[in-house]
């Protein structure tokens, strides 16, 4: 199962993400990098797969291409939802991945020809709509997306773990591959979610905090 880093970016700066409470967020400056500089986060971490959220062009408050583009060349693979609203928002360079949000990409996802669609959950929920995750999925299926991200948006940054329950409903429900955010507290949750058939799992606190080696990251790869 891949193992990617999280990096959630907002005015200019590398910031811990908790709970999607955004206006709240505030720089990473007490984790394992000494800087929470995009480029030398990413320097210093030396992520194998890098997932990338542009908080501010996702609130339309700001963008920021420059530093995605300098760390996606960084990785091997750098997922990144900037906000996409329609095609247009798609970044072409090496490496990168776009990812479509449920909760900016609008009411007809079925138009959107590749990338990753993230399936924002907020309390157990879609947003915005509020249908339930495995239906989304469901549909998902059908549509051009190369992968499926399940991020759990209320669970960043909160180490509460991984809920058991649905999980191997969420991976019948979707054929190809499928990424599980928000919340992951460590090996065990890792394992939860290798066993039920998940192909990967975004990480950042339970790296910053020590539960996750950071080796593990460098290596992108649990097992």
């Amino acid at each position: 199962m891949d193992l990617v880093l999280a990096m959630d970016l907002k005015s200019g700066q590398v910031v811990h993400g908790m709970k999607g409470e955004r206006q709240s967020y505030r720089p990473l400056d007490w984790g394992l990098s000494p800087t929470a500089d995009p480029q030398g986060y990413i320097g210093s971490l030396k992520p194998r797969f890098l997932y990338v959220a542009d908080l501010d062009r996702i609130a339309g408050t700001g963008d920021h291409t420059r530093e995605i583009l300098a760390c996606a060349s960084m990785v091997e693979r750098c997922y990144v939802d900037r906000g996409a609203r329609s095609l247009d928002d798609f970044l072409q360079a090496t490496h990168l991945a776009n990812v479509v949000g449920t909760e900016t990409a609008g009411d007809d996802l079925s138009g959107y020809p590749s990338g990753y669609l993230s399936i924002d959950i907020r309390d157990g929920k879609v947003v915005p709509g509020g249908e339930d995750p495995a239906s989304i999925l469901h549909k998902a299926g059908k549509w051009s997306f190369e992968g499926c991200i399940l991020l759990h948006i209320s669970a960043v940054g909160t180490g509460t773990g991984v809920p058991v329950r649905n999980l191997e409903e969420m991976r019948s429900a979707y054929e190809k591959t499928l990424i599980y955010g928000g919340g992951i507290a460590g090996p065990d949750d890792l394992a939860l979610l290798q066993n039920a058939g998940f192909d990967g799992a975004i990480v950042a606190t339970a790296v910053h905090r020590g539960h996750i080696a950071l080796e593990s990251i460098r290596r992108g790869e649990w097992h």
